[in-house]
């Protein structure tokens, strides 16, 4: 009899689980469970549909349900999971009563955090997820005149830059002093904040949200609808509001069934993706992965991430081999009229942690100088003291090359390469795609000297002293 995997989520990782089950047993039954009408869409492309970069939600879907039926992966839409047993390896399916599974992979994603303000069941409140109802929130849009993005974290920068592309009067408010603080530098944010209010966007920093008001009472009207936003710095009208919490993982399920959570709420998974649990593993946002540097756990990374993670759990559950290892974490996003991105850290996050530092920087550009189109990049690079291996990269350009830049220094940082190392390689120099002096090389060579300098002063005061 062929062994049966049981999927719970229809998202990256869980189609990336269906695919390495199958790549590894293509006898196998593969059964995905989605509480969605979909599967394996882009939510990360929603934003750029509603900027109008993208024409349209249907450049969205990966492929269409046949494929799967053509793959031999059985996916049940629009049903809900709710409970696991472990010990007699089964779920419970609303509709489908007692599931028995052989193994089990557990997929489930993530969640906004709940704001936690008055005002919360409020309507338009949009919480940018779902494909099918992110097509008609784009109608919405088309009618709003004021909009409010409660916090700037990776999705919010995206929905800041559509909503002003769609010439919608947008507020941002967020409780830290800048932009992404959760990931990047201020210095690095400080240009694309700049082109915000370029387009006329409100920012609102170290601005606590204190709750939605929906009508003249404080608590709502009687379409029961928002209308404004109450703020530490007073209040926003707003036609819609676009909650961009941070990501928490819907372990629900997980935590049920007694599998190990860690301090993140994901679940503690080993190289292999497998959990506490026998026959069960886990993939994408509901799982935990170490930072391969301070050994960190980290939570909500990125679809890249989330399918790599589903292709290995599937690969080991359909009785193959495959690992995933330590994270050094290659991240890029537009904001604004600049791309963003980098490797591990940054500078505030080395010096929260309490990690020491040498620092390189370089402002260099994408191609030779008098090519049409040169645009600006901003190369930053930290290093240990001592040995100079690389530990962390931001960037801020016009576009060409951050997120190749970014694969590369996680790849660098991952394999323990120093600024001596980059401050010789070698790169490509072509007038219309690459510049004589690589912004990487620059900026590491900037920081051997930094280093070197930093050096001979100490030995100076040394002997004053």
């Amino acid at each position: 009899m062929p062994r049966k995997t049981v999927i719970i989520g229809g998202g990256a990782a869980g189609l990336g689980s269906a695919g390495g089950v199958k790549a590894a047993d293509p006898e196998a039954d593969v059964v995905v469970y989605t509480q969605y009408e979909d599967v394996a869409y882009s939510p990360c492309g929603i934003p750029y549909v509603h900027g109008g970069e993208i024409p349209d939600f249907e450049r969205l879907f990966l492929a269409g349900k046949q494929a799967y039926v053509d793959a031999g992966i059985d996916v049940h839409y629009e049903t809900e999971v709710t409970a696991i047993d472990t010990a007699a390896k089964t779920v419970t399916v609303t509709g489908e009563g007692v599931v028995p599974y052989d193994n089990l992979i557990i997929a489930t994603g993530w969640n906004y955090a709940d704001p936690g303000v008055p005002g919360g069941d409020l309507g338009g409140l949009y919480y940018v997820k779902n494909i099918r109802k992110a097509m008609e929130w784009d109608k919405v849009i088309s009618e709003t005149k004021s909009a409010v993005v409660v916090e700037a974290g990776p999705l919010g920068l995206e929905m800041v830059t559509a909503l002003a592309h769609r010439g919608v009067e947008t507020h941002l408010i967020d409780p830290s002093p800048y932009a992404l603080s959760m990931m990047a530098d201020p210095d690095i944010m400080a240009p694309v904040e700049e082109s915000w209010r370029e387009l006329g966007v409100h920012l609102h920093f170290n601005t606590t949200l204190e709750a939605f008001i929906g009508g003249s009472d404080g608590l709502g009207d009687a379409d029961g609808k928002v209308r404004a936003v109450r703020t530490s710095g007073g209040e926003i009208a707003a036609d819609l509001v676009v909650i961009s919490t941070h990501k928490t993982p819907e372990n629900t399920l997980a935590k049920a069934a007694g599998i190990k959570l860690g301090s993140t709420g994901g679940m503690i998974v080993d190289e292999r993706m497998k959990t506490s649990a026998p026959n069960v593993w886990g993939a994408g946002d509901v799982v935990e992965i170490p930072h391969g540097l301070t050994r960190t756990p980290l939570q909500g990374l990125t679809g890249s991430h989330a399918y790599a993670q589903g292709k290995t759990a599937g690969t080991n559950a359909g009785g193959g081999d495959r690992t995933y290892r330590a994270v050094y974490v290659p991240w890029g996003t537009p904001a604004g009229k600049w791309v963003i991105g980098g490797a591990s850290f940054g500078e505030a996050t080395a010096t929260a942690l309490g990690i020491p530092y040498v620092k390189g920087e370089a402002q260099g550009i994408s191609r030779a100088r008098y090519y049409p189109d040169v645009q600006p990049v901003k190369v930053k690079l930290l290093a240990e003291p001592g040995t100079l291996r690389l530990i962390g990269a931001q960037m801020v350009g016009g576009g060409e090359g951050i997120k190749e830049r970014a694969d590369f220094l996680a790849q660098a940082i991952r394999f323990g390469m120093t600024l001596h190392d980059l401050s010789t390689m070698e790169n490509v120099y072509s007038p219309a795609i690459g510049a004589l002096n690589e912004p990487i090389v620059v900026a590491a060579t900037n920081g051997v000297a930094s280093a070197r300098s930093a050096g001979g002063a100490r030995i100076e005061t040394a002997r004053k002293a």
